[in-house]
Parts: structure tokens; sequence; C-alpha cells
């Protein structure tokens, strides 16, 4: 590499550090004016209890993030999530099934930690079949992947709407409740073990990730270039169908969070770079959903779940990225 060249890459890469320290100022200012702003009688509740919230939009911004970064990297499509192969339809599904049969009073519903297990469960154990299944051979086609889970979300879907049609007028009430994502209902002791839970999915796929800048070339490049393109893959697959069980058990679905914050960080910071992707995919999740919480609650007063202004955000935003696809 020449001078010249060494120097303007030392310069971008000083160029996206600066980007990613106003992403992070941005976000620590929508982190603390939701911690202390209209805080009123007694502090110390107050405040363990916007942490907790704020935790979960962490653990969230977190594990999906990562999952759609990896995921967009694994089929080499910006404009697909994960929420692609119908787990949150499954979680709506689930949602519904458990009250139809069960009521809304069984513990499987109105504990929090057995719901949070049995939800993540599920999810996991619906993906790793599938994926299971799909993956026997080294020879297999992401996009019959994605058909696979679209046919199946769809399915998901019908019997969810099927059984609400059905189900005890209250009782739809109550089970609407949970397929919006919400975050004020996430308990401490859930949120420790949905973390304890991420912090594990991290350890297992860190030595993978060093790979992303390779794997986004293709697979006969990342071959080329010495990397075991079957176990990486399969690893990395695994990681994407954890993080997206535990998120969306543990606040429900908000489908197009990843799609919205996966793009900011590759528009603004301009890096192919899959660290710092990742970093500020992160921060344009906390940011994103700091600023919707301090919007839902101190503007439109509750009026409206954050996960329908992210999912009307980030909707409109896939239509625009299909048409700009469709007029290259």
């Amino acid at each position: 590499m020449t001078t010249a060249a060494t120097a303007a890459a030392a310069v971008r890469a000083r160029a996206v550090r600066g980007r990613l320290w106003a992403a992070a100022a941005v976000t620590a200012v929508f982190i603390l004016l939701f911690l202390v702003l209209n805080i009123q009688g007694d502090w110390k509740f107050a405040l363990s209890r916007r942490l907790t919230v704020m935790g979960a939009v962490l653990l969230t911004a977190l594990a999906t993030g990562g999952a759609t970064v990896i995921f967009q990297t694994l089929t080499h499509n910006r404009i697909l999530t994960p929420g692609i192969i119908g787990l949150d339809s499954l979680y709506v599904l689930m949602q519904t099934a458990v009250v139809f049969v069960l009521g809304a009073a069984s513990a499987a519903w109105t504990d929090a930690l057995l719901h949070f297990v049995l939800s993540a469960g599920l999810l996991t154990l619906f993906a790793g079949s599938l994926y299971q299944g799909l993956f026997r051979t080294d020879k297999y086609n992401v996009y019959f992947i994605l058909l696979i889970g679209l046919i199946a979300g769809t399915l998901f879907q019908s019997l969810a709407s099927f059984l609400q049609m059905i189900i005890d007028p209250n009782e739809f009430l109550i089970t609407q409740s949970r397929t919006f994502a919400s975050f004020n209902n996430v308990r401490l002791h859930v949120l420790a073990l949905a973390a304890g839970a991420v912090g594990l999915v991290a350890l297992y796929v860190r030595p993978c990730l060093k790979y992303l800048d390779v794997l986004a070339l293709g697979r006969e490049h990342a071959v080329n270039l010495g990397v075991d393109y079957p176990r990486i893959v399969r690893r990395l697959w695994t990681a994407v169908i954890l993080l997206t069980a535990v998120a969306t058990a543990l606040v429900g679905p908000i489908t197009f969070l990843g799609l919205l914050t996966v793009n900011i960080a590759h528009q603004f910071l301009g890096d192919y770079r899959h660290s710092t992707l990742l970093a500020g995919t992160v921060l344009a999740g906390v940011g994103m959903l700091s600023g919707g919480l301090l919007l839902v609650e101190r503007v439109l007063a509750f009026s409206l779940p954050v996960s329908v202004i992210v999912n009307l955000a980030g909707g409109a935003y896939f239509l625009y990225l299909v048409l700009k696809e469709s007029q290259k």
C-alpha cells in the first residue's frame, strides 16, 4: 500500500471513529433524558424502574442489531431481517394459543419468568428445527430457506388470527397486549436471565465474528481464503436464531428494528468493517428505542406502543429500499 493510500485510510478511520463518538453522544443524551426527565415522588423507585426499562432497551438493541448484521451478511442482502423466518408470527400465535387453551390466569401467562423461558425455548426449537433440516448438507439455498420462513410466518399469522376470532373477547384484549412489544413490562429477574443468555451467545459466536468481513465477499472467496465455511456459517446461523428468540421473548416482536438500525449504521458510518458496523447498529438501536420511549411517554401519553412507531418507520424505509433496488 502506498503512502498516499495509507494516509487516506487513516483519515477515513478517524472520520468513522468521530461519527461513532457523535452517535454515542446523541444516544447518551437520549438515555439520560429518559432516566431523569420528569421524575416525581420517590427517585429511588423511579430510577430503578427506568434502569430496568433501559436495560431491556440495551439488550434488545444488542441482540436484534447483532442478529440482523450477521443475517444480512450471510444472505448478502440489506433489505432482509431475521423476522422473515417467521419468529414474530410464531410468537403471536404462542401468546394466543396459551390464552385460548389454558386461559389468561394460567402460570404460563402470569408468571413472567416461566413465560419468557417457554417463549424463548419454543422460538429456538422452531427455528433450530427449520435450519437443522435445511443444513444437513453444505449445499443449501438461502432464498429457499427464506421462502420456507415466509410460508411458515404466514401460516402462523393465519392460525393466530383464527384463534383470535373465536377466543373470548375479554381474553382477546388481554392477548393483544402481548402482541405488541413492551419495555415497561419487563421484570428485573427476567432481564437478568435474558442478559445471561445473550452473554453466552456472544461468547459462543465471538470467534466467528472476525470472519464476517470475508464472508461478505461470498462463499467462493471465503473458501479460497481458508475459511471453514460450513462450520462458521452454521455457528453464525445458530447465533442469529438464539439472539432473535431471546429479544422477541423478552419484549415482543419489533419486525423492522434491525432493518432500520443496520441501514442507518451503513449510511451514517460509510464503513464496511463489521466491527464498526456492529457498534454503530447497537448505538442506532439504543438511540431509536430510547428516543421512541421518550416520544411515547412525554408527547403521545402512551397512546401508541413504541413498536408501532418503529415498525411504521421501518415499513416505510423497507419500501424505499425495495424501490431503490428495483431502479438499479
